[in-house]
C-alpha cells in the first residue's frame, strides 16, 4: 500500500511538474510580453502598455478573424458530412473489418502531418500525380488549377483533421441501444424519423466533441495554408507566426495568442454545456 501511494506521489508530481514547466511557465510569460513594448532592438521593452489589445480589434485583425472562423467552420462542416456516414458504416461492419479500417485510419498519424500536407502538393500541382492521371485519362485539356487555392486549403485541413470527427463520432454510434431502433421500426417509423428523432440525438455527444476537436485546431493550423494556400489568405494562425517570426513584433503576437487561447476556451466551455445538454436529453429520451 506505501509502494503504491509512493508510486502515485511521483506520477503525479512528476506530471504537473512537467504541466508546469512547459505549459503553465511559457504561458505566464506570454500573457506577460503581451502587455510589454516592441523593442526595435532587442525582444520586449520592460514598459506596461495596453496598445497591443488595441492593436487587436483593428479592422485588419478582426477580418482575419472573421477569415479564420469561416475557413474553420467550412471545414468542420466538411468534416462532418464526410465523417458521419464513414463511423456509421464502421459500427455496423463485423471486429474484424472494423480493426481494419481503424488502422487505415490511423495510419497516417504514423506520418508528420507536414510530410503529408507535402505529399498533398505533390499530388495538387499542376504537373502533380492528379493532374497527370485526369490528363492521360483525357478527362482535362489542361492541368487543373487546385494548388494555392482556398480549395486545396480545405483539403489539406479535411485531410488532416478528419480522423478527430470520425473517432468521436465512432464511439457514440457504438454506444447506441439498438433495442430502440428495432423498436420504432416495429411502430411504423420511417428511416429518416429514426434517423433524425433516435439516432442523431443520441450521438449528438460525439458530433460535438468531434465538432469541438476539428474546429479549435483548424484556428490554429498556419502551415497548411502557407503551403497549400499560397499564404494568400492571412489566418489567426498565420498572424501570430508572422508577429513572432517575420516582423518580430513578440507583444502583438502575444496579444493575439491570448485572444485565440480565451477563444478556444469559451468553445471548450460551450462544449462541456452542450455535451451536459445533450447527455441529459438523451437520458430523458430513454424509457
Amino acid at each position: 500500500m506505501i509502494r503504491k501511494s509512493y508510486f502515485r506521489s511521483i506520477a503525479v508530481g512528476s506530471t504537473l511538474l512537467w504541466i508546469t514547466v512547459f505549459v503553465v511557465v511559457p504561458y505566464v510569460f506570454v500573457v506577460l510580453f503581451s502587455f510589454l513594448t516592441r523593442d526595435p532592438e532587442g525582444i520586449v521593452s520592460w514598459i506596461f502598455t495596453v496598445k497591443n489589445y488595441r492593436e487587436i480589434v483593428s479592422p485588419v485583425f478582426l477580418k482575419v478573424c472573421r477569415n479564420s472562423f469561416l475557413l474553420a467552420l467550412g471545414t468542420t462542416v466538411i468534416t462532418l458530412f464526410a465523417a458521419y456516414p464513414f463511423a456509421f458504416v464502421l459500427s455496423r461492419v463485423n471486429r474484424r473489418l472494423q480493426r481494419i479500417l481503424i488502422l487505415l485510419m490511423i495510419i497516417p498519424f504514423w506520418t508528420s502531418s507536414l510530410i503529408r500536407t507535402y505529399a498533398l502538393i505533390i499530388l495538387f500541382k499542376a504537373n502533380g500525380i492528379l493532374n497527370t492521371f485526369l490528363l492521360y485519362l483525357g478527362l482535362i485539356d489542361q492541368p487543373l488549377n487546385i494548388l494555392y487555392t482556398q480549395v486545396a486549403v480545405f483539403i489539406g485541413l479535411v485531410y488532416t483533421l478528419l480522423p478527430f470527427m470520425i473517432l468521436p463520432l465512432y464511439s457514440s454510434i457504438q454506444k447506441l441501444d439498438r433495442t430502440m431502433i428495432e423498436a420504432a421500426r416495429d411502430l411504423g417509423a420511417t428511416s429518416k424519423n429514426i434517423f433524425f428523432k433516435i439516432i442523431l440525438p443520441l450521438t449528438m455527444p460525439g458530433i460535438i466533441a468531434g465538432s469541438t476537436m476539428v474546429f479549435l485546431p483548424a484556428l490554429g493550423l498556419f502551415y497548411i495554408p502557407d503551403l497549400l494556400g499560397g499564404a494568400r489568405s492571412m489566418l489567426i494562425g498565420n498572424f501570430i507566426k508572422n508577429q513572432f517570426l517575420t516582423t518580430g513584433n513578440w507583444p502583438l503576437g502575444s496579444a493575439a495568442s491570448v485572444v485565440l487561447t480565451l477563444v478556444m476556451f469559451l468553445f471548450i466551455y460551450g462544449y462541456f454545456l452542450s455535451s451536459r445538454r445533450a447527455h441529459t436529453s438523451g437520458m430523458e429520451g430513454m424509457p
